[in-house]
């Protein structure tokens, strides 16, 4: 696995998911807010799959 995944979109992933299982646990919207896993976990790997057929990368460039 490459890190395809950049600071600032790791972040924007973390933050996205987690809001999306608190308001998923919280009865705000459904259960498909617990669907925030995956970005949760893209982000803590640094790796997305769905970047690599186009061969996207928000890694900076050193």
């Amino acid at each position: 696995m490459k890190i395809n995944v950049g600071s600032t979109d790791r972040i924007i992933r973390i933050v996205a998911g987690v809001s999306l299982i608190a308001a998923a646990a919280t009865g705000y919207i459904g259960m498909w807010g617990y669907l925030g896993i995956v970005p949760v976990l893209t982000g803590t790997f640094r790796f997305c799959p769905a970047y690599l057929p186009f061969s996207i990368s928000t890694c900076s460039k050193d």
